[in-house]
């Protein structure tokens, strides 16, 4: 068999399994990474399995997401992950260094290896030929302590790129393209697999873009060969040894093939509030903007801030628009320090922010009521701005620097001197290399105690699931609910982070305020969702804080991937309508019925029947022998304590 880029690094980390697409396999994973938001839970999972130092080559913790120190919580927070790291043998990334994907692959990825983040932008690193995937953080904690990643073996879809992109045409541009083609769920169980004569012209941010929103796509994975363009990158880093060439076979065999003609690309944008509402932005009227921002680890380079800086050099913002500019790691900052780009932005009304992810979270920078932003992030689901009210538009940086001179959403290619602009910009040669902010891991740390603040409270683990479940639905939802819809992506959520009790106060809360009285009188129930239910990013809380508001399933026509694995992880159900058309029988506060819930799970095919209504509707299970038995134990740490208690 010829074979793909993809199949071949799992297969050299193959534990147990058939690579046959949709079933499972377990694969090794060499280096992980969290974030401050979903690194605590991670490691309060890792705390209860009693392990004394991490198993994995390489595991990195990065304080990177809420910055904002308006009270105690995120400082004490950002104190317990430095501590954590002292005494199990991570690296640990101080605040103001730098947005975790960014500086993960700047300065730790490696081809050819698994990389688990605890993030759903974790792809991002695969621009360098690793496969980087995003998951819960009990996955990464499980991970940390030397067991395998599970996964379905995904389909790898072949994206062929030919042609050169134009000048005011940018990466960003390919991935949106790709989303326009694919849809927020037509990724679900693919990796998607970049070759074709325009790499050449593609850079390692260029390609970190791409996958960075492959996850728009809910794909697996995105991943690029580390070809020669990667091994001049590791040459700028100064870690050539760390390179090594990677491609796929001559001819190699993929499940299905996608082919983008760079040369036809214009530029593209996406619409509110989805990431696949993709249009030419040619084809918008001349829509008036409150604010843009560039940055987010979709697009904080080098080159996406010099390029922005050329375009604003000479000329003033808008008077009724607010720049924000946020460069992706602080190696980038200190670059754009020497360079004079910094002092450019800054001299066209640009207001600088520190290397963090901030406003793409809604963590700062909210736009006002009923306001317009363009963004060069990576979401623009309803409310992830900060402002409920707020739409939120994506495009590249060229799109977004002439945005903010105009002061409505402008198209770069219709500039006549940008090529002229553009001519002589090249990826550096060499980066600044200060890995200062970088606390390496403690030789001897049995005497380091962890530091917890009075908002950090222990991880709450399940119940085993009952053989009958008789409960009330307490959540109605439509499509495409996120997990930013679920428990908000912004500073009051964060902050909250590391404490279910107090964050399943706002479950629902933007989209159903009545959701927590509702929960909390039932005591026990379920929640009913439409297609592509948990879209977005992993943050597991959107599973645990249901789960101790006495949730027991989730019943939705279809499921995002990393979400579906967070509800199996804490001991929800995940159920799937066989017919379609029985979500549209079923209202909220309607009264169901589960019977034999383990045999039932066993046999793949669950009954229920709603008392309310007086009928019985079919789902089933998409769930492995595996699975099936952590869902009835009530989830992996319920598992790890009932096997403890057996030893």
């Amino acid at each position: 068999m010829r074979k793909n880029l993809s199949r071949k690094i799992l297969e050299s980390h193959l534990i147990s399994g058939n690579m046959i697409v949709g079933e499972e396999i377990a694969v090794k994973v060499d280096q992980t990474l969290t974030h401050d938001v979903t690194g605590t839970m991670a490691y309060l999972a890792f705390e209860t399995m009693n392990i004394p130092k991490i198993k994995t080559e390489l595991s990195a913790s990065y304080a990177d997401h809420n910055l904002l120190y308006a009270d105690n919580k995120n400082p004490d927070d950002h104190v317990y992950l430095q501590s954590i790291a002292k005494k199990y043998g991570l690296h640990f990334s101080r605040a103001g260094n730098g947005i975790c994907h960014t500086v993960h692959f700047e300065r730790f990825g490696k081809p050819g290896q698994i990389l688990l983040g605890s993030d759903s932008h974790t792809p991002t690193g695969s621009a360098i030929g690793m496969l980087a995937i995003g998951a819960g953080g009990l996955d990464v904690a499980l991970a940390m302590a030397g067991e395998p990643l599970y996964l379905k073996m995904p389909k790898i879809v072949n994206v062929i790129l030919t042609g050169k992109l134009k000048s005011g045409v940018a990466a960003k541009d390919i991935v949106l393209e790709m989303l326009r083609r694919e849809s927020v769920k037509g990724g679900v169980g693919k990796i998607y697999e970049y070759t074709g004569p325009a790499l050449e012209y593609l850079t390692v941010y260029d390609r970190s873009t791409i996958t960075n929103m492959g996850a728009e796509m809910g794909a697996t994975t995105s991943v690029f060969p580390s070809d020669e363009c990667v091994h001049e990158f590791f040459r700028a880093q100064n870690r050539e040894k760390d390179w090594k060439e990677l491609y796929p076979d001559e001819n190699a065999e993929y499940d299905e093939v996608i082919e983008i003609n760079l040369d036809t690309l214009e530029p593209l944008v996406a619409q509110p509030a989805m990431p696949d509402k993709v249009c030419c932005v040619s084809e918008l009227s001349k829509i008036k903007l409150d604010q843009v921002f560039i940055g987010s680890c979709t697009n904080a380079s080098y080159m996406d801030l010099t390029k922005a800086a050329r375009i604003l050099k000479g000329h003033t913002v808008h008077p009724n628009v607010s720049l924000v500019i946020a460069p992706g790691s602080r190696q980038i900052f200190s670059m754009l320090l020497r360079d004079g780009i910094i002092a450019d932005l800054v001299s066209a009304g640009a207001r600088i922010l520190e290397c963090g992810c901030g406003p793409c979270v809604g963590i700062g920078q909210a736009p006002k009521t009923n306001g317009i932003s363009l963004r060069t992030s990576n979401r623009n689901f309803k409310g992830r701005s900060g402002t409920l009210d707020a739409s939120v538009y994506l495009a590249s940086p060229e799109v977004a620097a002439i945005s903010a001179i105009k002061g409505y959403i402008a198209n770069p290619v219709l500039e006549n001197n940008l090529e002229e602009l553009f001519k002589d910009l090249r990826e550096p040669k060499e980066f600044i290399i200060d890995d200062t902010m970088i606390i390496p891991p403690e030789e001897n740390s049995k005497a380091v105690e962890i530091i917890r603040g009075p908002n950090i409270k222990p991880m709450p683990i399940n119940e085993a699931l009952p053989e009958k479940v008789q409960v009330h639905v307490s959540a109605y939802c439509g499509d495409n609910i996120t997990t930013d819809d679920i428990i908000p992506a912004n500073a009051q959520f964060s902050a909250l982070r590391s404490n279910i009790p107090a964050i399943s106060e706002i479950t629902f809360g933007r989209i159903d305020p009545e959701f927590v009285n509702r929960a909390k009188k039932y005591k026990k129930s379920i929640i009913v969702g439409g297609e592509n239910y948990g879209q977005g990013s992993s943050r597991e809380h959107a599973a645990i804080a249901p789960m101790y508001l006495g949730v027991k399933a989730v019943i939705a026509k279809s499921l995002a991937r990393i979400h579906k694995n967070n509800l199996i992880n804490h001991g929800l159900v995940p159920l799937i309508f066989r017919n379609k058309e029985d979500y549209e029988k079923i209202s909220q506060d309607d009264e169901l019925l589960i019977e034999n819930f383990s045999e039932q799970l066993k046999s793949r095919k669950i009954l229920v029947k709603n008392l309310t209504k007086n009928f019985e509707f079919e789902t089933y299970v998409e769930l492995t022998d595996r699975e099936v038995e952590i869902l009835k134990d009530g989830g992996q740490l319920k598992q790890v304590q009932l096997k403890n208690a057996s030893k």
